[in-house]
């Protein structure tokens, strides 16, 4: 499949949209835990944020303060990084909370998991011979 034209250079054809409840909070766990860097950040007049678009390896997931007109969604997402036990224990170091701690699954994968402040659920993995 080819780059459709009207996609940004810097975004992958799909990229997951988070509504959250402390969006910048949001925005700073990913940096830390993911080393997420900031593409865009856009704040509505009241200094909430808008729209974020942040770079966590080769995605992009998006990022917008709820509002009454579109509530917190929390969602499930899965990022394979390099350690998942390292990356576990930042996670947890900055404030989420254990869903799963890092196992081997049989599968190929060393994952586990965990909830950011915002309920988003995250599972992290990092292939392992079998």
């Amino acid at each position: 499949m080819t780059r459709p034209a009207s996609q940004p250079a810097d975004h992958s054809t799909v990229s997951a949209y988070v509504m959250a409840q402390g969006a910048r909070d949001l925005m700073d766990f990913l940096g830390t835990v993911f080393g997420a860097t900031t593409l865009m950040a856009i704040a509505r007049e009241d200094g909430s944020l808008m729209h974020a678009s942040l770079k966590i390896g080769d995605s992009v997931v998006m990022i917008a303060e709820a509002t009454a007109d579109h509530p917190a969604f929390p969602a499930w997402l899965h990022v394979y990084v390099d350690d998942v036990d390292a990356t576990h224990a930042a996670a947890l170091d900055k404030g989420a909370t254990e869903v799963e701690a890092p196992s081997s699954k049989g599968d190929g994968d060393r994952r586990g998991g965990f909830r950011d402040a915002c309920g988003n659920v995250w599972w992290i993995a990092t292939p392992v011979r079998l």
